[in-house]
Protein backbone atom coordinates (compact mmCIF):
# COMPACT_ATOMS: atom_id res chain seq x y z
CA UNK A 1 0.00 0.00 0.00
CA UNK A 2 0.98 3.59 -0.95
CA UNK A 3 2.51 5.85 1.72
CA UNK A 4 2.33 9.43 1.60
CA UNK A 5 5.86 9.58 1.57
CA UNK A 6 5.49 8.14 -1.81
CA UNK A 7 3.17 10.31 -3.45
CA UNK A 8 5.53 13.00 -2.03
CA UNK A 9 8.63 12.16 -4.00
CA UNK A 10 6.33 11.15 -7.02
CA UNK A 11 4.75 14.67 -7.09
CA UNK A 12 8.03 16.11 -6.35
CA UNK A 13 6.45 18.39 -3.87
CA UNK A 14 6.56 18.50 0.25
CA UNK A 15 4.70 16.45 2.89
CA UNK A 16 3.23 19.49 4.11
CA UNK A 17 1.91 20.34 0.41
CA UNK A 18 0.25 16.90 0.42
CA UNK A 19 -1.15 17.23 3.29
CA UNK A 20 -3.03 20.43 2.36
CA UNK A 21 -4.25 18.89 -0.98
CA UNK A 22 -5.60 16.06 0.66
CA UNK A 23 -7.36 18.17 3.12
CA UNK A 24 -8.83 20.54 0.43
CA UNK A 25 -6.65 23.57 1.82
CA UNK A 26 -7.32 27.30 0.16
CA UNK A 27 -3.81 27.81 -0.19
CA UNK A 28 -2.94 25.58 -2.54
CA UNK A 29 -1.64 26.28 -6.15
CA UNK A 30 -3.59 24.21 -9.18
CA UNK A 31 -0.27 23.35 -10.66
CA UNK A 32 0.85 21.81 -7.39
CA UNK A 33 -2.43 20.09 -6.73
CA UNK A 34 -2.43 18.53 -10.17
CA UNK A 35 0.91 17.32 -9.74
CA UNK A 36 -0.48 15.26 -6.25
CA UNK A 37 -3.77 14.09 -7.50
CA UNK A 38 -1.86 12.14 -10.39
CA UNK A 39 1.04 11.05 -8.20
CA UNK A 40 -2.03 9.63 -5.97
CA UNK A 41 -3.40 8.13 -8.89
CA UNK A 42 -0.69 6.80 -10.16
CA UNK A 43 0.21 4.75 -6.82
CA UNK A 44 -3.27 3.77 -6.12
CA UNK A 45 -3.15 5.81 -2.66
CA UNK A 46 -6.05 5.97 -0.37
CA UNK A 47 -5.42 8.73 2.92
CA UNK A 48 -6.59 6.87 6.13
CA UNK A 49 -9.39 8.56 6.64
CA UNK A 50 -9.44 7.55 10.25
CA UNK A 51 -6.08 9.60 10.64
CA UNK A 52 -7.43 12.48 9.02
CA UNK A 53 -10.48 12.57 11.02
CA UNK A 54 -8.40 12.29 14.45
CA UNK A 55 -5.51 14.91 13.15
CA UNK A 56 -8.45 17.20 11.92
CA UNK A 57 -11.29 16.65 14.46
CA UNK A 58 -13.99 15.92 11.39
CA UNK A 59 -14.86 13.00 10.25
CA UNK A 60 -17.52 14.02 7.81
CA UNK A 61 -19.74 11.31 9.24
CA UNK A 62 -22.85 11.33 11.32
CA UNK A 63 -24.16 8.84 13.24
CA UNK A 64 -27.84 7.53 12.94
CA UNK A 65 -29.21 5.26 15.50
CA UNK A 66 -32.90 4.01 14.95
CA UNK A 67 -35.13 1.30 16.22
CA UNK A 68 -35.16 -0.80 13.97
CA UNK A 69 -33.88 -0.97 9.95
CA UNK A 70 -36.92 -2.54 8.39
CA UNK A 71 -40.37 -1.20 7.49
CA UNK A 72 -41.76 1.40 5.40
CA UNK A 73 -41.46 4.11 8.13
CA UNK A 74 -37.69 3.85 8.86
CA UNK A 75 -36.77 3.25 5.42
CA UNK A 76 -38.25 6.88 4.66
CA UNK A 77 -36.22 7.70 7.90
CA UNK A 78 -33.06 6.26 7.10
CA UNK A 79 -33.04 6.96 3.11
CA UNK A 80 -33.98 10.48 3.46
CA UNK A 81 -31.23 11.28 6.22
CA UNK A 82 -28.60 9.34 4.04
CA UNK A 83 -29.55 11.46 0.82
CA UNK A 84 -29.36 14.67 2.90
CA UNK A 85 -26.11 14.21 4.05
CA UNK A 86 -24.71 12.61 1.38
CA UNK A 87 -25.96 15.83 -1.42
CA UNK A 88 -23.56 17.86 1.72
CA UNK A 89 -20.67 16.09 1.21
CA UNK A 90 -21.11 13.36 4.71
CA UNK A 91 -21.51 10.13 5.21
CA UNK A 92 -23.98 8.22 7.43
CA UNK A 93 -23.04 5.68 9.96
CA UNK A 94 -26.44 3.37 10.95
CA UNK A 95 -26.85 1.34 13.69
CA UNK A 96 -29.87 -0.04 15.21
CA UNK A 97 -31.07 -0.44 18.88
CA UNK A 98 -34.08 -2.59 19.00
CA UNK A 99 -36.16 -0.54 21.79
CA UNK A 100 -33.73 -2.31 23.90
CA UNK A 101 -31.77 -0.06 26.67
CA UNK A 102 -28.56 -1.77 26.71
CA UNK A 103 -28.63 -2.00 22.94
CA UNK A 104 -29.35 1.69 22.23
CA UNK A 105 -26.34 2.40 24.98
CA UNK A 106 -24.27 0.28 22.85
CA UNK A 107 -25.20 1.82 19.69
CA UNK A 108 -24.62 5.68 21.20
CA UNK A 109 -21.14 4.07 22.33
CA UNK A 110 -20.60 2.60 19.17
CA UNK A 111 -21.40 5.63 17.35
CA UNK A 112 -19.27 7.90 19.21
CA UNK A 113 -16.10 5.70 19.58
CA UNK A 114 -16.14 6.00 15.59
CA UNK A 115 -15.83 9.65 15.75
CA UNK A 116 -18.96 11.12 14.43
CA UNK A 117 -19.05 14.26 14.43
CA UNK A 118 -22.64 14.36 15.14
CA UNK A 119 -25.98 11.90 16.07
CA UNK A 120 -29.38 11.81 14.53
CA UNK A 121 -31.32 9.39 17.40
CA UNK A 122 -34.63 7.66 17.25
CA UNK A 123 -34.51 5.96 21.01
CA UNK A 124 -37.22 4.60 22.96
CA UNK A 125 -35.75 2.55 25.61
CA UNK A 126 -33.14 5.35 27.06
CA UNK A 127 -34.35 7.70 29.87
CA UNK A 128 -34.84 11.22 29.73
CA UNK A 129 -32.17 11.95 32.04
CA UNK A 130 -29.61 9.58 30.44
CA UNK A 131 -30.10 12.04 27.17
CA UNK A 132 -30.19 15.15 29.02
CA UNK A 133 -26.92 13.89 30.25
CA UNK A 134 -25.32 12.83 27.27
CA UNK A 135 -26.26 16.43 25.23
CA UNK A 136 -23.69 17.94 27.69
CA UNK A 137 -21.14 15.81 26.19
CA UNK A 138 -19.16 16.64 23.07
CA UNK A 139 -20.51 15.27 20.39
CA UNK A 140 -23.60 17.01 19.32
CA UNK A 141 -27.08 15.19 18.52
CA UNK A 142 -30.59 15.39 17.86
CA UNK A 143 -33.42 13.30 18.74
CA UNK A 144 -36.66 12.06 16.51
CA UNK A 145 -40.11 11.90 17.39
CA UNK A 146 -39.55 12.38 20.95
CA UNK A 147 -40.44 15.46 22.84
CA UNK A 148 -37.35 16.51 26.35
CA UNK A 149 -38.39 19.84 27.82
CA UNK A 150 -34.83 20.30 29.01
CA UNK A 151 -33.61 20.28 25.45
CA UNK A 152 -36.06 20.95 23.06
CA UNK A 153 -34.47 22.80 20.16
CA UNK A 154 -32.54 18.91 19.87
CA UNK A 155 -35.89 17.19 19.25
CA UNK A 156 -38.02 16.85 16.13
CA UNK A 157 -41.56 15.25 16.46
CA UNK A 158 -45.28 14.74 15.57
CA UNK A 159 -47.50 15.99 17.15
CA UNK A 160 -48.84 12.34 18.13
CA UNK A 161 -51.95 13.11 20.21
CA UNK A 162 -53.55 15.24 17.63
CA UNK A 163 -53.10 12.17 14.89
CA UNK A 164 -54.34 9.90 17.83
CA UNK A 165 -57.64 12.41 18.07
CA UNK A 166 -58.08 12.92 14.14
CA UNK A 167 -58.57 9.41 13.87
CA UNK A 168 -60.63 8.88 16.31
CA UNK A 169 -62.59 12.07 15.48
CA UNK A 170 -63.47 10.93 11.75
CA UNK A 171 -64.50 7.96 12.60
CA UNK A 172 -67.52 9.42 15.25
CA UNK A 173 -68.25 11.87 12.41
CA UNK A 174 -68.77 9.02 10.51
CA UNK A 175 -70.88 7.59 12.73
CA UNK A 176 -69.19 5.37 14.47
CA UNK A 177 -69.60 4.37 18.51
CA UNK A 178 -68.10 1.18 19.43
CA UNK A 179 -64.57 2.07 18.34
CA UNK A 180 -61.41 -0.61 18.46
CA UNK A 181 -57.87 0.64 18.95
CA UNK A 182 -55.16 -1.38 18.58
CA UNK A 183 -52.20 0.30 19.72
CA UNK A 184 -47.99 0.01 19.83
CA UNK A 185 -46.54 -1.09 23.00
CA UNK A 186 -47.39 1.53 25.44
CA UNK A 187 -44.09 2.18 27.16
CA UNK A 188 -43.66 4.18 23.79
CA UNK A 189 -43.65 7.71 24.05
CA UNK A 190 -45.65 8.02 20.84
CA UNK A 191 -48.42 5.16 21.46
CA UNK A 192 -48.84 6.92 24.69
CA UNK A 193 -49.87 10.27 23.13
CA UNK A 194 -51.68 8.30 20.45
CA UNK A 195 -53.83 6.46 22.89
CA UNK A 196 -54.59 10.25 25.02
CA UNK A 197 -56.00 11.83 21.61
CA UNK A 198 -57.68 8.52 20.90
CA UNK A 199 -59.82 9.12 24.23
CA UNK A 200 -59.99 12.77 24.22
CA UNK A 201 -61.99 12.58 21.23
CA UNK A 202 -64.53 9.90 22.63
CA UNK A 203 -64.68 11.74 25.63
CA UNK A 204 -65.85 15.10 23.41
CA UNK A 205 -68.35 12.58 22.07
CA UNK A 206 -69.84 11.46 25.12
CA UNK A 207 -68.44 7.97 24.85
CA UNK A 208 -67.30 5.59 26.91
CA UNK A 209 -63.54 4.31 26.56
CA UNK A 210 -63.95 0.30 26.98
CA UNK A 211 -60.77 -1.61 28.13
CA UNK A 212 -61.96 -4.59 25.96
CA UNK A 213 -62.15 -2.50 22.64
CA UNK A 214 -57.64 -2.13 23.33
CA UNK A 215 -55.10 -4.24 22.25
CA UNK A 216 -51.64 -3.80 22.75
CA UNK A 217 -49.21 -4.95 19.72
CA UNK A 218 -45.95 -4.06 18.85
CA UNK A 219 -46.08 -2.21 15.43
CA UNK A 220 -45.30 -5.33 13.39
CA UNK A 221 -47.62 -6.45 10.92
CA UNK A 222 -48.80 -9.73 12.48
CA UNK A 223 -49.66 -8.02 16.13
CA UNK A 224 -52.42 -6.11 14.06
CA UNK A 225 -53.66 -9.57 12.87
CA UNK A 226 -53.24 -11.24 16.20
CA UNK A 227 -55.01 -7.90 18.01
CA UNK A 228 -57.98 -8.44 15.01
CA UNK A 229 -58.37 -12.13 16.24
CA UNK A 230 -57.93 -11.26 20.21
CA UNK A 231 -60.98 -8.92 19.84
CA UNK A 232 -63.02 -11.46 18.30
CA UNK A 233 -62.33 -14.36 20.35
CA UNK A 234 -63.20 -12.47 23.64
CA UNK A 235 -66.55 -11.19 21.95
CA UNK A 236 -65.98 -7.45 22.00
CA UNK A 237 -68.35 -5.35 19.83
CA UNK A 238 -67.21 -2.70 17.89
CA UNK A 239 -68.05 -1.62 13.96
CA UNK A 240 -64.56 0.34 13.34
CA UNK A 241 -60.72 -0.31 14.60
CA UNK A 242 -57.89 2.29 14.78
CA UNK A 243 -54.49 0.76 14.40
CA UNK A 244 -51.46 2.79 15.70
CA UNK A 245 -49.78 2.33 12.68
CA UNK A 246 -50.26 1.25 8.58
CA UNK A 247 -48.63 -2.11 9.43
CA UNK A 248 -50.81 -3.01 12.49
CA UNK A 249 -53.42 -1.79 9.74
CA UNK A 250 -52.51 -4.28 7.29
CA UNK A 251 -52.45 -7.07 9.85
CA UNK A 252 -55.37 -6.37 11.00
CA UNK A 253 -57.62 -5.86 7.82
CA UNK A 254 -56.24 -9.58 7.11
CA UNK A 255 -57.73 -10.66 10.39
CA UNK A 256 -60.59 -9.27 9.39
CA UNK A 257 -60.75 -11.39 6.18
CA UNK A 258 -59.97 -14.48 8.05
CA UNK A 259 -63.14 -14.12 9.63
CA UNK A 260 -65.19 -13.54 6.33
CA UNK A 261 -66.05 -9.84 7.71
CA UNK A 262 -66.35 -7.31 4.42
CA UNK A 263 -64.12 -4.00 4.51
CA UNK A 264 -65.44 -1.84 4.97
CA UNK A 265 -69.35 -2.29 5.38
CA UNK A 266 -68.94 -4.61 7.79
CA UNK A 267 -65.96 -3.08 9.59
CA UNK A 268 -63.63 0.19 9.05
CA UNK A 269 -60.05 0.82 9.40
CA UNK A 270 -58.14 3.40 10.49
CA UNK A 271 -54.20 3.63 10.14
CA UNK A 272 -51.30 5.87 11.03
CA UNK A 273 -48.36 6.87 9.43
CA UNK A 274 -49.38 6.83 5.53
CA UNK A 275 -47.01 4.06 4.33
CA UNK A 276 -46.58 4.07 0.71
CA UNK A 277 -48.32 0.84 0.78
CA UNK A 278 -51.53 2.12 2.39
CA UNK A 279 -53.08 3.13 -1.81
CA UNK A 280 -52.28 -0.39 -2.29
CA UNK A 281 -54.44 -2.18 0.10
CA UNK A 282 -57.87 -3.27 -0.87
CA UNK A 283 -59.83 -0.88 -0.16
CA UNK A 284 -57.23 1.75 0.25
CA UNK A 285 -56.66 2.75 3.77
CA UNK A 286 -57.62 5.64 5.45
CA UNK A 287 -54.87 6.59 7.60
CA UNK A 288 -53.03 9.72 9.50
CA UNK A 289 -50.22 11.18 7.51
CA UNK A 290 -46.63 11.65 9.55
CA UNK A 291 -44.84 13.45 7.34
CA UNK A 292 -41.53 11.56 8.74
CA UNK A 293 -39.33 12.80 5.60
CA UNK A 294 -39.64 16.33 6.40
CA UNK A 295 -38.94 15.31 9.87
CA UNK A 296 -35.88 13.30 8.93
CA UNK A 297 -34.64 16.04 6.41
CA UNK A 298 -35.65 18.85 8.92
CA UNK A 299 -32.96 16.91 11.44
CA UNK A 300 -30.47 16.68 9.47
CA UNK A 301 -30.20 20.42 8.17
CA UNK A 302 -29.92 21.01 12.01
CA UNK A 303 -26.79 18.99 12.06
CA UNK A 304 -25.47 20.67 8.51
CA UNK A 305 -26.17 23.94 10.26
CA UNK A 306 -25.16 23.61 13.45
CA UNK A 307 -21.83 20.93 12.99
CA UNK A 308 -20.64 21.82 9.60
CA UNK A 309 -21.78 25.26 9.74
CA UNK A 310 -23.45 25.27 6.41
CA UNK A 311 -26.16 27.65 5.20
CA UNK A 312 -28.61 28.84 7.88
CA UNK A 313 -32.53 27.71 7.42
CA UNK A 314 -35.16 27.92 9.82
CA UNK A 315 -35.57 25.09 11.60
CA UNK A 316 -39.05 23.54 12.66
CA UNK A 317 -39.35 21.27 15.53
CA UNK A 318 -42.96 20.20 15.77
CA UNK A 319 -44.87 18.10 12.64
CA UNK A 320 -48.50 18.48 12.04
CA UNK A 321 -50.52 15.20 11.20
CA UNK A 322 -53.05 15.21 8.43
CA UNK A 323 -56.46 13.01 7.88
CA UNK A 324 -55.64 11.34 4.84
CA UNK A 325 -59.37 9.81 3.45
CA UNK A 326 -59.32 6.48 1.18
CA UNK A 327 -62.16 3.65 1.10
CA UNK A 328 -61.23 1.67 4.21
CA UNK A 329 -64.14 3.85 6.37
CA UNK A 330 -67.88 3.54 6.26
CA UNK A 331 -70.23 6.07 6.83
CA UNK A 332 -73.17 4.52 8.95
Amino acid sequence: MATIYEVSALAGVSLSSVSRVLNDHEHVSKKTKQKVVAAMNELDYRPNTIARSLASNCSNSVGVLVSELHGPFFGAMLSTIELELRNAGKHAVITAGHSDEESEKKGLDFLIDRNCDALILHVDAISDEYLIKLSKGKTPFVILNRYISEIKDNCFYLNNELGGYLAAKHLIEQGHKDIAYISGPTTKQDTAERLVGHKKALTEAHISFKENLIYEGDYLTESGRDGFNSLIKNKATFTAVICSNDEMASGAMRGARDHKLLIPEQCSFIGFDNAFFTEYLYPQLTTINFPVNDMAKMSTLWILQNVYKQKEIKITNIFTPKLIERKSVLQK
